[in-house]
């Protein structure tokens, strides 16, 4: 059978840490990093007689992301508890949501490389408590222990599950992105994947292209990075699609990715869903949300990436990957925007940012909010280079690497090096007869039609200004030269 004879489809679960600075039933630190078991109190761990109290800030971060996607927030929802024994769930059940979420039925556009756009829906939004975290390696006696850090126990999750409407491994890390970059717009969660701070599950399963019915799926656990997402189902796709030409069943199973082997590999078989036995939580009142908090927070989103990304290509005229580029991070699009408004020249501003800034950041391996450069210094460094006041190449080999170490105003370095560049004509084309007179060779070269001499005068002269020559004028006067030049042997 060709491939072409199945179709994927796909559907992300996805969990947020939110950025509060208390857990969502207690009092206790969500600070990242601390010694173990450090931050927990009898109600994060689920001693007799503890009562939980909501958390109003992540509720108001739900409520944020809720508007962003365009959910449906439920003005009366109700939490209720998921019961399943594990080691690091010290209740022995989870506080979530499950008959009726903070909110449902939302949706996001992405765009796909090809430039078509595809919206993408959400079934649903909760709020829940995550688990702690069994540590199985690190310890003189992990081979026979599994030792559990409860810092994480209680910690606020937003729980985003979306519908089986993607249907390519590139597609779904399309999703994952912009997702990742909404929480962060909002400010709501970090998204640093490698902390835990957002995390993924994938379901996926193939179906005859034309079906309407969903084959058998598997779900792969705990996808931590965009490259792993897009590995792990791109094998699991080509996995499955082996089986089926073989004539072999698909397990409805859950599977875990192996980064080392590139392949996913069984974490338990899923003959049935799991009953895990949901019921309201009897110490928490159902959650109930006005009109009038929902208008508030509503009053506060910032412009999100789309419609930041759509503003920069009309306002600015921007290309479309520039302008996605510079809005992948609010921080970044903040930047470029503090940039193009110091020079009043939006494209250049945008290569320069897309170029210089982003490789510094990359070398320093520091996020934008840590770069040295204000954007007023970067800005009017770009307006002197198109003024001609110093060259392209002066400014990014000598001014930007000073202006970094420094944070001088880049007149100020400009006139501390003597780097301003030489435009005047009279002057260049002095030298430029002084440096044709010297090379007699190469100007009888240029006499018998072989203008591609003209580069090397052009060398030259930029070497006998130490770069400080403006290239277009010392083009101009070098041909005039050598024209001259071939004037006078004619007559």
């Amino acid at each position: 059978m060709s491939q072409d004879k199945y179709e994927v489809v796909i559907g992300l679960e996805i969990h947020a840490q939110l950025l509060t600075r208390t857990k969502l039933f207690c009092g206790c630190s969500t600070q990242y990093g601390e010694a173990p078991n450090s931050q927990t109190c009898p109600v994060c761990l689920g001693l007799p007689g503890a009562l939980p109290v909501l958390n109003e800030e992540a509720v108001r971060m739900a409520i944020k992301l809720a508007l962003a996607v365009g959910a449906r927030i439920n003005h009366r929802s109700i939490f209720a508890r998921k019961n399943y024994f594990y080691p690091d769930l010290p209740k022995g059940y989870q506080i979530t949501q499950y008959h009726v979420p903070i909110a449902e039925h939302g949706r996001l556009e992405i765009e796909l490389e090809n430039g078509q756009k595809k919206t993408i829906g959400i079934e649903r939004i909760n709020l829940e408590e995550d688990a702690g975290k069994s540590l199985h390696e690190g310890f003189p006696d992990s081979e026979d222990k599994t030792y559990l850090d409860f810092n994480r126990s209680g910690v606020p999750l937003l729980e985003i599950v979306g519908q089986p409407e993607i249907t390519s491994p590139e597609e779904a890390v399309q999703f994952m992105q912009l997702f990742r970059t909404i929480l962060q717009y909002l400010e709501i969660c970090d998204g640093n994947m490698e902390e835990g701070s957002l995390r993924c599950d994938a379901n996926l399963s193939l179906r005859p292209k034309g079906s309407s019915e969903f084959g058998i799926k598997t779900e792969i656990k705990n996808l931590n990075s965009f490259r792993f997402l897009q590995k792990a189902l791109a094998y699991e796709a080509q996995r499955q699609r082996e089986r089926l030409e073989k004539g072999l069943p698909i397990l409805q199973e859950t599977r875990l990715w192996d980064e080392r082997k590139e392949q996913t590999f069984p974490m338990r078989t899923k003959e049935e869903a799991h009953d895990y036995r949901y019921f309201p939580e009897p110490d928490l009142p159902p959650l109930v949300i006005d009109e009038k908090m929902i208008r508030n927070i509503q009053e506060t989103l910032p412009e999100l990436p789309n419609d930041k990304k759509n503003r920069f290509i009309q306002e600015y005229g921007l290309p479309t990957y520039d302008a996605r580029l510079l809005t992948s991070s609010r921080g970044l699009a903040d930047y470029y925007e503090a940039v193009a408004r110091a020079c009043g020249l939006p494209k250049q501003a945008s290569n320069w940012v897309m170029r210089e800034v982003l490789q510094t950041l990359k070398e320093k391996n520091i996020d934008i909010k840590d770069y040295p450069l204000e954007p007023k210094y970067l800005g009017e460094l770009i307006s002197l280079v198109e003024k001609n006041v110093i060259s392209i190449r002066v400014a990014k080999e000598e001014v930007y690497p000073a202006m970094l170490a420094s944070n001088k105003h880049p007149q100020t370095i400009i006139e501390e090096r003597g780097l301003t560049q030489i435009s005047d004509e009279n002057q260049l084309f002095n030298l430029a007869q002084e440096i044709v007179a010297a090379n007699p060779k190469p100007l009888q070269q240029y006499l018998q039609g072989k203008t591609q001499v003209v580069g090397f005068f052009i060398g030259q002269m930029m070497k006998a200004t130490q770069g400080k020559a403006n290239p277009q004028v010392v083009r101009k006067v070098v041909t005039e030269v050598l024209e001259k030049a071939k004037k006078q042997t004619e007559s």
